[in-house]
């Protein structure tokens, strides 16, 4: 191969790789929070294996930094989360008047016993207190619901509160809440809030999901769209309601493969409700 075919071909395979590398430079203004190399600033907790669907942790646990399955790991730039074993990854670092954004997308493993639900994860916010303390796998937080199909539904984790414009969507003895502007305003919700509309792509392309969050409101976007709104985030202390507006972000491992890069998050310069995205 001559000078220049070498140099084209060196090219073009350059071009090839940056394709399929992520990026992990932080936009202008925002802080990169997951360096694709490896899990600096970041700590895991691993509970088990359940044995049943949410099935509460054993008292005896993996615990803190104790992975040998490699749960949580670094493939190709990526945070992989294999889903065998139940936990969480989380920042050391805490955060209040955020935006948080990230990309992401499901692998293809599934493990007992969620072989035949859909694939489940999911980012924790505002995360406080010890691990575990919901079920005990996962911190007191609220979550960003990344599940197939219901991306961007929230979730209450350990009894933190929130008020929403919701109606009624019970399943059975399942009782939960479905999110609509148009409808009241109710308030000390700690349940699950399905979002409006669906703006997922389909499993295994990349999406891009946001948190827009500074205590007073909470705002979950999906590749661009708004899906859900709450306020006033709370939780119980000493037996005293008190505000949530500050904690880490977690990143949960329940049943099912998953990856994520560009974890990023900026400072809010104003409210929440005023950002723009």
């Amino acid at each position: 191969m001559n000078r220049f075919r070498r140099r084209c071909h060196a090219t073009l395979l350059g071009a090839v790789l940056a394709l399929h590398l992520p990026l992990q430079a932080a936009e202008p203004g925002w802080t990169q929070l997951f360096n694709g190399k490896d899990l600096s600033g970041w700590r895991t907790w691993i509970s088990m294996q359940p044995t049943s669907d949410n099935m509460k942790a054993p008292t005896s646990v993996r615990g803190l930094d104790q992975d040998p399955k490699k749960v949580f790991s670094v493939v190709d730039g990526m945070l992989r989360v294999s889903g065998e074993e139940w936990g969480a990854v989380s920042t050391l670092g805490e955060y209040e008047n955020f935006h948080l954004k990230f990309e992401f997308k499901w692998g293809t493993k599934k493990w007992f016993p969620r072989l035949e639900a859909p694939r489940d994860s999911g980012l924790l916010y505002y995360a406080v207190g010890p691990e575990g303390a919901q079920s005990g796998h996962w911190m007191r937080s609220h979550e960003f619901q990344l599940q197939e199909g219901d991306c961007a539904d929230y979730h209450s984790l350990d009894g933190v509160t929130v008020d929403a414009h919701v109606g009624d969507a019970n399943q059975g003895d399942w009782k939960f809440y479905r999110y609509d502007p148009a409808l009241p305003l109710r308030t000390g919700l700690a349940a699950r809030i399905l979002k409006r509309g669906n703006y997922e792509k389909p499993s295994g392309e990349w999406n891009t999901m946001e948190v827009i969050a500074d205590g007073k409101t909470l705002i979950h976007i999906v590749n661009g769209h708004e899906v859900l709104r709450v306020e006033n985030s709370r939780q119980r202390v000493d037996g005293k309601v008190v505000p949530l507006a500050r904690g880490k972000f977690s990143i949960q491992s329940e049943g099912a493969e998953a990856y994520y890069r560009n974890i990023q998050v900026r400072p809010l310069s104003g409210p929440a409700a005023a950002e723009k995205f």
